[in-house]
């Protein structure tokens, strides 16, 4: 035969014999009750002898073909002996044969003693397991994870409505073996030495106890460490020891597991991988950071149920073990199998059997807020004393334990837990004759004992053996009975019981009544007492904080039935602390309309990273500020001399914090300055760099390029271009002369970011230097306006599947003109999740974990499809689902508490449509985020027909945001605002441009220059002032003063018409109005009164042909009517503040004018014209200053000297000549100093020429046209003349351009 045939038949004789083999050693699926004897079964009840449990066996027909009960209810169970402790994998039911009696859903229970049963969970959670839909069908449920145990119990849950109980029974498993030893609780341990060569760590066990402390092992190895492994209050905790600890376990390393002195069984493992020991108890897994000496650690002594130490430590744990741990082995190694071998490396200390003791604790849960057990009293007579004790543990701080009557006058005792303390109450028909409480912090699932004593005079209450209330009862004859716990039944019964209490939800156990243990399962058989609701036999406590379904820190409280979460001082919100409280950039609190300032941002939304405090800088772009702890300017002292100075940032953001930031933005930066005299960079030409600086992600990379170079270059950008002070240099820093110079530039290869450290070297004696790096700077968000445009109703994009089992959280953003469609959607087998516009009015949210099929919808009073944005964000949580809505309310749905938890999805997550093509989504989606993870919509759009990137039209949606006549320009990615037309500044136009003035500063705002117009200007052509005439006036600006009278605001037109706002001698605001050159001014006063008390006031004026509203602050509006209604024609200058040179026919304009204004002006604006925004932040050759100008907060109170704490904004002036070997730093001082000197010089020649002015003012007087002006004024005989001097002095001050 050829080798190719021979290899191939060999191959097929492999694959036949795996294929055909009876048994793997990974299946366990073999029937496990078809040849069980008759024994092995047991039940409630029975219908008939033909109807017993022992006929429950699939396919089998004898009998009456399967077991019924003699009544059909939920207290019914059948039970299966499988003879020894089994691994079950799988269950399986049918119906009984020949009938209309099957079971639609039960419930499965497993214990290894027929006692203490625990039922079977579904993914963390209690649920039925789905049965038949008929008689004959074999219907399997295989478990999620095998389950070790000898009984099994089935109870009944649902059937057939029109038969009764009815079923036969297969499970499926394999045999299990084990090795187990039982410590008796004393001092009973077994000691190994173990081999100390290097291995890996890995230590297993299982372990059963009803006590909860104990030391499960104590390990010592080399270097004087030791890990113990210790049973504490139910949970495992993990310590770390090295010599003698102070403390008297060691260093807690971490605190897992709950309940674990609950009488099952529970796997632990502990192991360790590289640096980290990591801890497994049952399902839960957490990994913790060791010291490096313990990486290559090994155990040298391991002590298993009590403390042995080869070391004589100080402290050491002093509880012992009482239970059975089972399969405990060391790197795979039996260690139970070898001591029970008598191996020489092992000792074994006290009473160690390696068979396990099951002690019997019959433990009743009462799990139902109709839950109670009513027990009969005593028979020794009324004078008898009472003596009535239990162990109770549960999550509530409120319940009723015990209650019953006593027989005079109708009195009452209720032994009852508030706030979690225990309290006794006795009342009669006229209230409370008796109170005591005792003990604290009851609630915490442990168990508690609790007795109450009632002899002849003294009634005395105790928990845990410890703590005790008593009081006198001489006058309180005590009960015969009967007795009632948890609650009372139902209204109506002859029972006399009444609790003004909230049921108690928890368990009980070791019940005694006058000494005589109370017997559960005689209870159970309705032996004796009465009960309801009561799940006998098992303790049915849950912690649901254990592990913690809290999120992001937030901290889990429990009750009985639930878990909540308190997420305050997390930053994170929702039933389970998901969702982040904080956007994601500064871009998306920008366009939410947030001004600069600090904010929380949280990068990742719902993800791990925590939130951190960002200033965001609100320009045209969103800056995102990130400091370090040195960005001054920092000069190097001679102690550097003759070597490197080395300088580490360290930034306010953490590392995930700031790589995260570098990679959503679409732009970062951060300057780099560094300034030198004589020091060099390179020791000669062609040499490696001196100096370098470390930049990038983690620790950083060595980066030796300056002042915008190439990365890796070793030059600076000089050398790059050829331009450096010498043509054999690569720096200007290499001449080594005695001139400063300086090398700055921004770096913005995301790479190199952030600056980690600068090496500064080539420092000797008598050579200057100084650095500066200034902080991280990140704009745009790659998320925020992602976007896609889906225009066919078939077309979707589609990503890989969406993992939100526990926890979902999805937000976008849309704008559609349709009706309805698929926003997005993901199945699986069963479970799915979608989202959708199901009308104009309506987003519904739906998804099924397995519960059925849930929704949640928000309706709006606006319709959806306005072609703008909305934003949309569901989450769903093990608690609940909620969906929000723009900024409607939110509308929620509680998840059920014993429901289906995980969301199983496999398929692709589909975007704007669904795998069907139906309901397809038209419009733009945008922003799409999965559990803080953004989907790239654009760049799937790109490669996808029928869809297209991006998606224009942003403006219909945040025109809003443009504040005061801004006005809102679309961009690609987004919009702006484009304030040119407002009065008002920053990214939405809403900062208000003030400034201060003094009696010698004006605006002069030219409009255009022009000859004198004659008085005839009708004749004029008049497309020539066609763009300087005003058909009516829209006049706002806020003031601040103590001046009265004062001029605020001239127009002036080339024929002498005019538009005056001035504040006259009353105080008061007044409007002139001249609109015919040959006709006198029109006067219109406001009645506020007061306005120069040096707050901050508004005014608007408008004027529609003669009609004219003033309104001031929040006055209501006074109305005038002119006698003209004529144009403002040829508008000719804007003049703000004092007029000096102002060309003014009225006189006494002029000499208003002339007295200039002193106070702060703010946000003045003429018919979309802002002189004083135009003079402080746009200066071009319309506008003149004269005088200083300061740029102020016209907000803040007044000053006497606006100036003294605000910054002048004038164009710097480079000093003639600066000698260019004086040290850097002494320059920055000399330049402010020189700057400052001659501002002084400036202003105290102004002041005193204004002094002068004034006072020849002051000694003249001049007519005007008003009576009432006239007389509050000084008369000025010659106005021409101190109009000269005014205008004079104005020419020679000095302008500052802003």
């Amino acid at each position: 035969m050829p080798p190719r045939n021979t290899r191939l038949s060999a191959l097929v004789l492999l694959i036949s014999s795996l294929l055909l083999s009876p048994c793997g050693t990974d299946i366990c699926d073999s029937p496990l009750v078809s040849n069980l004897p008759h024994w092995s079964f047991r039940s409630s009840s029975q219908l008939s002898s033909s109807h017993g449990p022992v006929y429950a066996k699939v396919n089998r027909r004898e009998g009456a073909g399967g077991w019924s009960p003699f009544i059909s209810d939920r207290h019914q169970w059948l039970e299966v002996d499988l003879g020894k402790r089994t691994l079950i994998a799988a269950a399986a039911t049918q119906g009984r044969y020949g009938s209309s009696d099957w079971l639609t859903a039960y419930l499965l229970m497993f214990s290894d003693t027929g006692h203490n049963w625990r039922q079977h969970r579904q993914e963390d959670t209690f649920g039925a397991v789905p049965g038949n839909s008929n008689a004959d069908t074999v219907v399997q449920y295989k478990l999620h994870e095998p389950v070790v145990a000898r009984f099994l119990r089935l109870i009944p849950l649902a059937w057939n409505p029109t038969g009764r109980i009815g079923l036969r029974l297969e499970i499926y498993g394999c045999h299990y073996a084990s090795d187990v030893a039982n410590f008796d609780g004393s001092s009973s341990s077994v000691l190994y030495r173990l081999n100390a060569r290097p291995s890996p760590m890995a230590i297993s066990l299982n372990l059963k106890t009803l006590k909860n402390c104990g030391l499960v092992f104590h390990a010592e190895g080399k270097g004087d460490h030791s890990l113990t492994l210790a049973l504490e209050n139910g949970q495992l905790q993990l310590f770390q020891q090295q010599g003698m600890s102070s403390s008297s376990g060691g260093d807690l390393l971490v605190t897992m597991g709950s309940l674990l002195d609950d009488q099952h069984w529970h796997h632990v493992k502990l192991e360790r991988i590289g640096n980290y020991l990591k801890l497994s108890v049952d399902k839960n897994t957490q990994q913790v950071v060791v010291p490096a000496e313990l990486s290559h650690w090994n155990i040298r002594w391991l002590s298993v149920g009590a403390m042995h130490s080869l070391a004589q430590r100080s402290h050491l744990y002093d509880k012992h073990f009482h239970g059975c741990m089972e399969n405990l082995s060391y790197n795979d190694l039996n260690l139970i199998d070898i001591a029970k071998h008598n191996n020489p490396q092992v000792t074994v200390v006290g009473n160690v059997t390696f068979s396990c003791a099951e002690p019997v604790s019959v433990a009743v849960t009462f799990s139902h807020s109709q839950s109670f057990l009513q027990m009969l009293g005593h028979t020794t007579g009324s004078s008898g004393p009472v003596v009535i004790s239990l162990q109770f543990r549960t999550w509530n701080e409120e319940g009723l334990l015990l209650t019953f009557n006593l027989p005079r006058q109708h009195r009452s005792l209720w032994l009852h837990l508030s706030e979690a303390r225990l309290c006794l109450q006795i009342n009669d028909t006229g209230g409370a004759l008796l109170q005591l409480s005792t003990g604290s912090g009851l609630n915490d699932g442990q168990w508690h004992s609790v007795q109450l004593s009632c002899r002849q005079d003294h009634l005395s209450v105790t928990v845990d053996k410890d703590e005790e209330a008593t009081a006198n009862t001489a006058d309180i004859p005590h009960s015969e009975g009967p007795f009632f716990f948890g609650g009372c039944p139902p209204l109506g019964g002859n029972h006399n019981c009444k609790n003004p209490f909230r049921t108690f939800q928890g368990c009980m156990r070791l019940l005694t009544l006058d000494e005589q243990h109370v017997d559960f399962l005689s209870l159970q058989q309705r032996r004796m007492g009465n009960y309801s609701h009561l799940q006998v036999d098992m303790c049915d406590i849950i912690d649901r904080c254990s592990p913690s379904l809290c999120e992001h820190g937030g901290k889990c409280t429990q009750s009985w039935s639930a878990f909540h979460c308190k997420c305050s001082d997390t930053g994170y919100r929702g039933a389970t602390c998901h969702s982040s409280k904080y956007e994601q950039s500064c871009e998306a609190y920008k366009h939410k309309g947030i001004p600069s300032g600090h904010h929380y941002v949280d990068v990742d939304g719902s993800g791990p990273i925590k939130p951190q405090l960002i200033y965001c800088n609100m320009t045209d772009k969103a800056w995102m500020v990130i400091d370090h702890n040195n960005t001054e300017l920092t000069a190097l002292d001679s102690s550097s001399a003759g070597r490197q100075h080395s300088v580490q940032f360290r930034y306010a953001s953490e590392e995930e914090q700031l790589a995260a930031v570098l990679s959503q933005s679409e732009h970062c930066e951060q300057e780099l300055y560094y300034h030198c005299r004589k020091p060099r960079l390179h020791s000669k030409p062609d040499s490696a760099s001196l100096s370098r600086w470390i930049g990038g992600q983690g620790p950083g990379l060595v980066q030796n390029h300056w002042d915008g170079a190439l990365q890796h270059s070793e030059l600076c950008s000089c050398g790059l271009h050829n331009n450096c002070l010498s043509s054999n240099i690569q720096c200007n820093c290499d001449t080594g002369n005695n001139q400063w110079t300086k090398y700055s530039g921004l770096l913005t290869l995301k790479e190199t970011l952030p600056v980690r450290s600068l090496v500064l070297g080539g420092i000797q004696p008598g050579l200057e230097s100084a650095y500066k790096v200034g902080p991280l700077r990140c704009h745009g968000d790659k998320g925020f306006w992602n976007a896609a445009l889906f225009d066919k109703e078939t077309s979707y994009l589609h990503f890989p599947t969406f993992h939100g089992e526990l926890n979902a959280d999805i937000s976008f953003l849309f704008k559609t003109t349709s009706s309805s469609g698929v926003f997005l959607e993901n199945l699986g087998i069963k479970d799915f999740i979608r989202i959708e516009l199901s009308s104009p009015f309506e987003v519904l949210f739906s998804f099924d974990v397995g519960n059925g099929p849930l929704e949640v919808s928000v309706k709006t009073a606006a319709a959806l499809n306005d072609n703008r944005w909305h934003a949309v964000r569901a989450e769903r949580n093990v608690k609940e689902a909620s969906l929000h809505v723009d900024d409607l309310p939110a509308a929620a749905q509680e998840a059920p508490s014993d429901g289906q938890i995980h969301l199983q999805l496999n398929s692709q997550l589909f975007v704007g449509g669904t795998a069907s093509r139906q309901k397809g989504f038209l419009g733009c989606i945008r922003s799409l985020q999965l559990n803080g993870v953004v989907l790239d919509l654009e760049e799937r759009a790109r490669i996808t027909p029928g869809v297209q990137p991006g998606c224009p039209g942003h403006c219909s949606s945040y025109r809003f945001l443009c504040q005061n006549h801004g006005r809102c320009v679309e961009e690609h990615s987004g919009f702006s605002c484009d304030c040119r037309r407002s009065s008002y500044t920053g990214a939405f136009c809403h900062e208000e441009v003030s400034a201060n003035f003094k009696s010698t500063t004006s605006i002069r705002y030219t409009l255009k220059e022009h000859d004198e117009p004659s008085s005839n200007h009708s004749a004029l052509p008049s497309s020539i002032f066609s763009d300087m005439t005003s058909k009516g006036e829209n006049v706002t600006l806020k003031f601040r003063t103590r001046q009265s009278p004062a001029l605020l605001l001239f127009v002036h037109s080339f024929h002498r018409e005019y538009l005056a706002l001035l504040i006259n001698e009353h105080g008061a605001l007044e409007l002139r109005y001249k609109l015919h050159s040959s006709r006198d001014a029109e006067v219109l006063g406001s009645s506020v009164r007061n306005l120069a008390d040096g707050r901050l006031h508004s005014a608007a004026i408008r004027r529609r042909a003669e009609y004219v509203s003033i309104q001031v602050d929040e006055n209501p509006k006074e109305s005038f009517i002119l006698t003209s209604d004529e144009d403002l024609d040829s508008i000719k200058v804007i003049l703000v503040g004092g007029a000096h040179d102002a060309d003014m026919a009225d006189t006494e304009l002029s000499r208003l004018a002339s007295l200039g204004f002193t106070g702060c002006l703010s946000a003045v604006d003429f018919n979309s014209i802002s002189p004083l925004k135009a003079a402080l932040l746009q200066p071009d050759s319309r506008v003149t200053v004269t005088g200083v100008l300061t740029r102020s907060s016209c907000g803040s109170p007044f000053l006497a000297d606006p100036q003294s704490s605000q910054t002048t904004h004038s164009l710097p002036e480079t000093p003639a000549s600066l000698d260019p070997s004086q040290p850097l730093v002494n320059t920055v001082g000399t330049d402010s100093a020189l700057i400052g000197g001659v501002i002084a010089l400036v202003v105290f020649v102004t002041l005193s020429v204004l002094a002068v002015i004034a006072r020849i003012a002051c000694s003249r007087r001049e007519t005007y046209p008003h009576p009432d002006m006239k007389a509050a004024q000084p008369d000025i005989t010659d106005a021409h003349l101190s109009e000269e001097t005014v205008y004079q002095s104005a020419a020679h001050q000095k302008e500052f351009f802003i």
